[in-house]
């Protein structure tokens, strides 16, 4: 099974819809993640947020998550959830110009996540923020719009996307499809 982390994205549904395409999932509130045994989940998906982390206080989001740096298992860290996994690892946190449009996504590295993908393809945006790459992760994607559109950790299996793979059609649902096989993959390993 497959924990959908909701920080509160109108787009939670299209996440539940494209992982249930492959996998039984569970969706808990970010707020409510402290009372979750997260080791019955093979991985973690974290949505989106419409909030601006560039004008609030990061503090009570770091609270929430400093399970990231010791949960072992798979994570998909979508737009603020992709920056909410950088900045466990120290990324800094950016305004850029709003992109709310398709970009072509080119892959700079080769990787699990972006299997049976082209080394250009098409996936929606949405957001107005932007994060650099923080140590110990290696940099898999990138666009006009933005640097940092794909990342991993060197070492752990975790995984961020700033675009909005929910929304895409059907290569965002491959992507979520790779994600679980690298979930299902690491359960054997």
């Amino acid at each position: 099974m497959i924990l959908v982390v909701d920080c509160g994205s109108n787009k939670v549904p299209y996440i539940e819809k494209c992982i249930d395409e492959f996998m039984d999932y569970e969706t808990i509130k970010l707020e409510e993640l402290s009372s979750v045994d997260l080791d019955r989940y093979l991985g973690v998906v974290i949505s989106g947020n419409p909030i601006l982390l560039t004008e609030v206080d990061l503090e009570p989001y770091m609270e929430k998550t400093t399970w990231i740096k010791a949960f072992e298992k798979p994570i998909l860290g979508i737009c603020f959830g992709h920056q909410l996994l950088g900045l466990a690892y120290g990324a800094a946190v950016s305004l850029q110009k709003e992109d709310r449009d398709w970009q072509t996504i080119e892959v700079l590295q080769e990787d699990d996540l972006f299997n049976k993908f082209a080394k250009e393809f098409l996936m929606m945006e949405d957001h107005h923020e932007t994060i650099s790459i923080p140590p110990n992760f290696i940099h898999l994607a990138v666009s006009d719009a933005c640097i940092n559109e794909a990342m991993k950790h060197k070492e752990k299996p975790f995984y961020g996307v700033q675009f909005h793979p929910e929304v895409s059609g059907n290569l965002g649902c491959l992507l979520f499809d790779n994600f679980i096989r690298i979930c299902q993959k690491h359960k054997t390993d």
